[in-house]
């Protein structure tokens, strides 16, 4: 019987081959070994995770400083010059609700970890552990010196195999994974949400100036006042383009249960096809309550998966 280390196969090399005849075991059909998500889960999920990609920190830092001037705008250009006070309270209310929401998805998105595989584990006392039997071969990153289980592809900038990657995303400096999608969603329908109810708010304050005296609708000159309406509409209409497109992707992705790198490669499918129901719940929590919408609360996936490592 061969020795374990006999067993593990580069990924670049292996399901090209694993459906070729021959006469070493390492080339039968492909099986499947049940692993339980603990033993592939990084000891970095429970810590504070972060990661130090200059494109992804600025990306980030301009994301959070386009909502701050989105605010300013608001607050200081619409809202506090109004003389109807339900209107500004109202309006200033909601604003500010969904702005919080939305950096706080983002914040969520960006420092939870999305399901990194434990990186260097295909060491030969680890495969031993996993009890192969003859004939059975285990994927194994040639990057991170990983062992993949099904559905987790490599990260280039994260340097990591991330579970169910769906894509990495500069915006909140980290990838688009299993356990970080859900705060992915809400942000992009946050963002999508403050910038259509700025767009709205612009269009009644250009309507309210037009009718009363420019130099009483704002604190500002009319020319500043102009020119902030301008970038913030420009902006606004931007974003509400781009996140509810990404919005709209990722619903579609969690209810057909195919990330965005399965649908570009064209993978063949070798997980259990579920309902586009049960497909939400595996990512926004098992029961449907407001907790969905929340960054605050991380969805309850009930006992742990079981994932297989391709062999």
């Amino acid at each position: 019987m061969k020795s374990p280390v006999h067993r593990c196969r580069d990924v670049e090399h292996g399901r090209g081959q694993a459906g070729a005849g021959g006469g070493s075991n390492c080339l039968q059909p492909e099986q499947r070994i049940p692993i339980s998500k603990d033993v592939i889960t990084s000891s970095s999920s429970s810590a504070m995770w972060f990661i130090r990609d200059t494109c992804g920190i600025v990306c980030a830092i301009i994301t959070w400083l386009l909502v701050f001037y989105a605010e300013f705008v608001v607050l200081f250009v619409m809202l506090v010059p109004s003389k109807n006070l339900t209107y500004s309270i109202v309006n200033g209310t909601l604003f500010n609700t969904l702005a919080f929401l939305a950096l706080a998805s983002h914040l969520r998105a960006m420092c939870t970890d999305p399901g990194a595989v434990p990186k260097g584990n295909a060491t030969k006392e680890y495969i031993e552990s996993l009890q192969l039997k003859p004939g059975q071969v285990v994927y194994k990153c040639p990057k991170c010196c990983s062992i993949k289980p099904d559905r987790a592809h490599h990260c280039s900038v994260c340097k990591r195999c991330i579970r169910k990657m769906d894509h990495h995303c500069p915006w909140v400096n980290n990838c688009v994974g299993e356990n970080n999608q859900k705060y992915f969603v809400l942000f992009t329908m946050y963002i999508a949400l403050i910038s259509l109810h700025s767009l709205v708010m612009v269009v009644f304050h250009f309507l309210y100036c037009f009718e009363d005296d420019w130099t009483k609708c704002s604190s500002f000159s009319p020319p500043a006042t102009v020119i902030l309406l301008i970038l913030l509409c420009f902006e606004g209409l931007l974003f509400l383009i781009f996140t509810s497109v990404m919005f709209g992707t990722q619903v579609h992705s969690i209810c057909t249960d195919e990330t965005g790198i399965e649908q570009l490669k064209k993978e063949e499918r070798r997980w259990a096809k579920k309902t586009k129901w049960m497909n939400m719940r595996a990512v926004f929590g098992h029961h449907f309550s407001l907790l969905w919408f929340s960054p605050f609360s991380t969805p309850d996936h009930g006992k742990a998966e079981t994932y297989q490592y391709v062999v």
